[in-house]
């Protein structure tokens, strides 16, 4: 199956430059481009990509706004893209908020091109991308610096899981991979796609990055805790 893609960012080397090395690749089609957050939610609603690379800053309506309203469209539009946020600094103020607006994962935009191809690949098969460079104490760095944990409002939902669902809720939570999550539950992997199935079904949640978020703001997970 071909990945589609639009990219959006507002420099035009930029945009050429990923439009190249993804065009190259034999599953990936690059379908459109913007230069801003406007133009890219109009692209994204006329050409139906199935990843959306956005950029942070741009001018128009930033790359977090334009994530919400495409991940949050009005009635009658029905395509749900994954939207991969793309940042320049290792911390930025906009990583959390992009979670928590349905982004499905951050990449350096000077991380290696085949870091960017297997970014696009792992997004479109509906897992979340959290690494490599924006690591797991960053998330826990920005669920710290929010309001405290939402636990009345989320504590049914978490009610409705299992004992070992609940486990590898937190272990995603704690930036684990299927196979570092496997290995420490001794489960095969296939056995734990299972269960991640299971939680995000049970919990309403998008992918692993929405995941991580409810674990931190449902107080499941400590930011800082070992």
């Amino acid at each position: 199956m071909t990945i589609r893609v639009i990219i959006v960012d507002d420099q035009a080397m930029v945009r050429a430059g990923f439009a190249a090395l993804l065009a190259a690749q034999p599953d990936i089609d690059v379908v459109g481009e913007a230069p801003d957050g406007r133009q890219g939610v109009e692209v994204a609603r006329s050409t139906h990509p199935d990843v959306v690379l956005m950029d942070v800053r741009m001018p128009e309506l930033d790359g977090l706004a334009a994530a919400r309203e495409i991940l949050h469209p009005p009635a009658g539009v029905v395509h749900l893209p994954k939207v991969l946020m793309l940042t320049t600094f290792d911390v930025d103020d906009y990583v959390y908020e992009a979670l928590r607006a349905g982004a499905s994962g951050f990449l350096l935009k000077d991380a290696p091109p085949a870091d960017l191809i297997a970014a696009v690949r792992v997004v479109a098969a509906g897992e979340a991308l959290l690494a490599p460079s924006v690591t797991r104490r960053l998330i826990a760095d920005f669920a710290a610096s929010r309001p405290a944990p939402r636990r009345d409002t989320t504590a049914l939902r978490l009610n409705g899981l299992t004992p070992r669902e609940t486990e590898v809720l937190e272990l995603i939570a704690r930036g684990l991979s299927n196979q570092e999550i496997a290995d420490h539950l001794v489960l095969a992997e296939q056995t734990v796609k299972t269960h991640i199935g299971r939680v995000l079904a049970k919990l309403d949640l998008r992918d692993r990055a929405q995941a991580v978020v409810f674990a931190y703001e449902s107080g499941l997970v400590t930011p800082g805790a070992s």
